[in-house]
């Protein structure tokens, strides 16, 4: 496993980042490690996401299941509220 050190982070980014993991009962490290692991995407991830990217641009180039005019939604309300 590689390790990794940092320098310079500014005071109220490293409070914050205590505080929080603090709450969370952890170590500063790891809750560093925490935070990468949920915000940096790995190569598997980005390939998971391109291919549901792809999907719903295939979703959303097929056809409407139905065809016709379409009441607006101003006239959904009205028809409701006169009932």
């Amino acid at each position: 496993m590689a390790t990794l050190y940092v320098q310079n982070v500014p005071d109220d980014v490293y409070d914050a980042l205590r505080n929080q993991a603090q709450e969370r009962g952890r170590s500063i490290a790891a809750e560093v490690i925490s935070i990468l692991k949920n915000t940096v995407p790995t190569p598997d991830e980005l390939r998971l996401r391109r291919d549901l990217f792809r999907r719903v641009e295939r979703l959303q180039a097929r056809r409407p299941l139905r065809t016709g005019s379409w009441s607006s939604s101003e006239d959904l309300l009205r028809e409701d509220r006169s009932r």
